[in-house]
């Protein structure tokens, strides 16, 4: 009796198994075809759009834009690893822009969100400078610093710094105040606080903001290019446009949005596998 009830638990669990791996392959299969469909689209939209510019004969010019004249283009632009050049070292740059934005982001996150007196007198000024676009900072940062690369890497510091600070913060609110008074009664230290229940707590919030500071970093990185360093995509955008290479020049484009993306979907996966879900 026993043996068959064992054999019917074993036919339950591999048949909840079954379904489960068959949603779960039912789920890939059904993203593939959005994202496959979602580029179609795009590349169709970007081939109609030259196509109807370029039946103006004088703006013929246009034809490099289009996208078999780009994608023709990646073949030359590889080989002579401008593509992993420019990937070196604005990955470089935004590595060190974007971890500084997290270490000082954080840090000030939690104490804004903790901290009433701090929240109520640093609130506006906060507000206020994260409302300045980050290239007004270029002059300033030009004269302050010794060379392009450490202004560059400030000015995503100073980008990528404010998600990063209120998502923190934002996250810190929504912390049940009884779990501080539990962790007090039970003896916590202020360091126990902050890794044992501060961090754990708002760790979606806090991936959630990078994820956004990431986006912003990644805007602001190439602009920031344009002017004073001689590597990275922003250079070679601006080296594409003066020498008139626009087929390179719409490759670039495009390397951008690939590396983009995939960032962007790091960050969706670890926030995916590291923070818990509030119900």
């Amino acid at each position: 009796m026993s043996g068959n009830t064992a054999a019917a638990n074993g036919m339950v669990s591999a048949g909840v198994s079954g379904n489960c791996l068959s949603r779960a392959m039912k789920a890939t299969a059904s993203n593939s075809v959005q994202f496959i469909g979602g580029l179609l689209a795009l590349g169709i939209i970007w081939w109609l759009a030259i196509y109807w510019i370029t039946q103006n004969p004088s703006l013929s010019q246009f034809e490099d834009f289009s996208p078999k004249s780009t994608f023709a283009a990646f073949p030359q632009i590889w080989e002579d690893g401008t593509i992993q050049a420019a990937l070196t070292s604005s990955g470089f740059r935004l590595g060190w822009g974007l971890g500084l934005a997290i270490a000082i982001g954080v840090p000030i996150g939690i104490v804004f969100g903790r901290v009433k007196w701090f929240q109520n007198l640093f609130n506006v000024p906060f507000q206020f400078l994260r409302m300045i676009s980050p290239l007004s900072w270029e002059p300033i940062a030009v004269v302050v610093f010794a060379g392009w690369e450490e202004a560059i890497i400030f000015l995503i510091a100073v980008a990528a710094v404010w998600p990063v600070v209120f998502s923190t913060a934002a996250g810190l609110a929504k912390v049940d105040p009884n779990w501080f008074k539990v962790a007090r009664n039970l003896g916590a230290k202020p360091y126990h606080m902050v890794t044992r229940i501060i961090i754990p707590a708002i760790l979606f919030d806090v991936l959630t903001g990078i994820r956004l500071a990431l986006g912003v970093a990644w805007i602001v990185i190439i602009p920031a290019e344009f002017l004073g360093v001689s590597s990275g995509f922003g250079y070679a955008i601006q080296d594409a446009r003066e020498s008139l290479e626009y087929s390179q020049l719409m490759a670039y484009i495009l390397v951008i949005g690939a590396v983009g993306y995939v960032l962007d979907t790091i960050c969706v996966l670890l926030i995916k596998r590291y923070s818990w879900h509030r119900g």
